[in-house]
This record gives C-alpha cells, structure tokens and sequence, in this order.
C-alpha cells in the first residue's frame, strides 16, 4: 500500500486496530483557561474527542499528569503497549534528563507535539531533552498538533 495523502480520511488508511497513547505533561490541564493567547481556548477534553473521531479503528489511550514520575511511568507503559505515543511533554521537555531515558528506551514511535514554538519564546525553552529520542516533532501549530502528529502516526 502507498503513502496516503494528507487529505485522506485516516480511517481508509488504517486497516487494523493500532494503539496509541497521547500524553500530556505539567499544566495542559489548564488548556482552555491558561494563557489563551498562546495555548487557545481549545480544552485537553476537546483535543481528546478530536483524535478519536479522527481515528476511529484506533484505540487512544489519552492521559495528563502534573506529575513527573508518572508520565515516565506512562511512557515505559506506552513503550509495552502502544504502537504510537504522541507525547506533549509541557515543561518536562526542557528539564527532565529521566524522561529523556525513558523515552531512549520507548519501543513506541514518538511524535513530539508542542502547542507553541518553544524556540521562539524564552531561551530556557530552547533546551529539549525530547527531541533527541522522538521521530518527529511538531510545534507551533496550535492544538492542531495534535491531529498532525496523528495523521502522520497514521500513514
């Protein structure tokens, strides 16, 4: 089967069920209320039902933790079950080393999503612990990232 197109439906691209975990780190919590100006009024909740009427012969294991344990907890979890991790590491991007091995060790295909263009604001962002262990990244996209990251996950 061929690369499929942007445009195509992802349900005419997957044929089996394939698992996939989206998560989500410190803050996105406050999606929707946290500074609108950069992240959007968009809540966590409506990224979540987005991804899974996009992929309806997925299964979509989606999850946020303020916690930073528990995301890598997550992430060895995904590494066992998942296929796909769509990962918005929030600011465990630019501070976490124990992620980055987390991540090192992950069997899953990573994306990398990032609401805002870290590059672009403050210059502690710059540093990313992420992006060394992810096949792709998307940033700056708004929370239509997340779809990206999806969309290509899926193709």
């Amino acid at each position: 089967m061929g690369l499929a197109k942007l445009s195509d439906p992802p349900q005419e691209r997957v044929a089996m069920t394939q698992q996939i975990y989206v998560l989500n780190g410190p803050n996105l919590n406050l999606l929707g209320t946290r500074e609108p100006e950069i992240y959007g009024t968009t809540t966590l909740d409506d990224i979540h039902q987005q991804m899974k009427a996009a992929a309806p012969n997925s299964e979509i294991t989606f999850r946020q933790t303020n916690s930073e344990g528990e995301l890598i907890d997550w992430v060895q979890e995904a590494s066992k079950s998942a296929e796909i991790l769509i990962l918005n590491a929030g600011a465990y991007t630019h501070t976490s080393v124990a992620l980055h091995d987390a991540l090192r060790a992950c069997e899953a295909r990573t994306y990398e999503v990032h609401i805002s263009n870290p590059a672009a604001r403050e210059a502690f962002r710059t540093t990313n612990y992420v992006a060394p262990c992810a096949d792709a990244c998307i940033a700056g996209f708004g929370v239509r990232g997340y779809l990206m990251a999806l969309d290509a996950a899926l193709q």
